[in-house]
């Protein structure tokens, strides 16, 4: 009886054991993603920026630097008397940039320098009162009499410097795939806000290459991007047939989408009244080379780019109407987040299964 025993023993326990540790693992995975959904959770809804704010202030108000209570943007008045220039950090075709100091904090005080382009600073500062949201420069005051314009001062600066901020030995924690691609989400989230933006179907037409759109981003001291220079934002309205061109003068380059630039040849002289217009699909095509600047050379970066080869190729379809919609990109480019971080976070998982 009792080898009897002994042998049932040495016959059944060792397949009782690889059950034991299989139930084990399955209930680690599913641990783990529960985790990881309330981390992506709680990602999409600091990082995607897709939903407004509740914690923005009412129109016509802002708050900053750890400040709770929301105070009324400045006045021309309270402008010229609490805001003290400190030194010209840029100037464009329509406006020089000064980093400034108001109540002992850093402002950017914006002055239009050229008078014949006031209709662009105007709708500039129009764009930025009525866009306020996570995805766009805090705006802190203005004066149109004086036309001035005073926002939030981030010290990264603009997505030009990027790389070599990464390079700082403070950052460089940040140079990886992962958050890498979580900058080229914020500014696919910031694309899909214009086009979606209370104010209707909006174009970033200020990005004729790749240095000019970065310059109208800027980085913000925890790694998100925030859109800065609305002065080029014209509206698509289908009900109503209206179409955008960016400008007045011919496109040329790759970076612009086809439907951008000329259409009839070398042999026909250019002609603005001639040159067809178009929709907002234009800033989709442009998505694929900026991530790309975005997704660098680090560890990982290729990877990312093989997930995102079908969307990117969608993204350079030649007939606009053929593109996906920015939302379309922003949802194909978290999936593809969640899945490298999870296979990050579970290496072998599948093979051990």
């Amino acid at each position: 009886m009792e080898k009897k025993q002994h042998f049932v023993r040495r016959e059944f326990l060792p397949r009782e054991v690889p059950s034991f540790s299989l139930a084990l693992l399955l209930a680690a995975v599913l641990l783990l993603n529960a985790l990881l959904y309330l981390y992506l959770n709680k990602f999409y809804s600091s990082l995607g920026r897709v939903e407004p704010d509740p914690g923005l202030c009412p129109f016509g108000h802002f708050k900053f630097g750890g400040v709770k209570n929301c105070s009324p943007w400045l006045s021309c008045e309270a402008i010229n008397r609490e805001v003290r220039k400190l030194k010209c950090v840029g100037e464009g075709a329509v406006k020089k940039v000064f980093l400034s100091e108001w109540k002992e904090k850093k402002v950017v005080l914006s002055q239009l320098t050229n008078s014949e382009l006031k209709e662009d600073f105007l709708h500039g500062l129009k764009m930025l009162k009525a866009l306020q949201s996570k995805h766009v420069v805090r705006l802190l005051g203005y004066c149109e009499q004086q036309f001035t314009i005073l926002t939030e001062y981030h010290p990264l600066g603009s997505l030009r410097g990027l790389n070599e901020t990464l390079h700082i030995p403070k950052y460089k924690g940040m140079n990886t795939w992962h958050r890498r691609l979580m900058l080229a989400i914020d500014y696919v989230g910031v694309i899909r806000y214009l086009h979606s933006s209370p104010l209707g179907t909006l174009v970033m037409c200020d990005s004729n290459d790749l240095d000019k759109v970065l310059s109208q981003y800027l980085l913000t001291s925890d790694f998100h991007v925030l859109v800065n220079d609305l002065d080029a934002l014209p509206l698509v309205n289908r009900s109503a047939g209206r179409l955008v061109k960016c400008g007045h003068r011919e496109l040329r380059g790759e970076f612009v989408a086809p439907e951008q630039r000329w259409p009839y040849g070398e042999d026909v002289p250019f002609e603005d009244d001639l040159m067809p217009p178009y929709d907002e699909k234009t800033d989709i095509w442009k998505i694929p080379d900026v991530s790309n600047f975005f997704l660098g050379h680090v560890e990982g970066s290729d990877i990312v780019r093989l997930h995102l080869f079908d969307i990117h190729a969608a993204c350079k379809k030649k007939d606009p109407a053929e593109r996906p919609s920015a939302q379309e990109v922003l949802d194909t480019y978290r999936k593809v987040l969640t899945l490298l971080i999870r296979e990050a976070a579970m290496p072998g998982t599948r093979e051990m299964l």
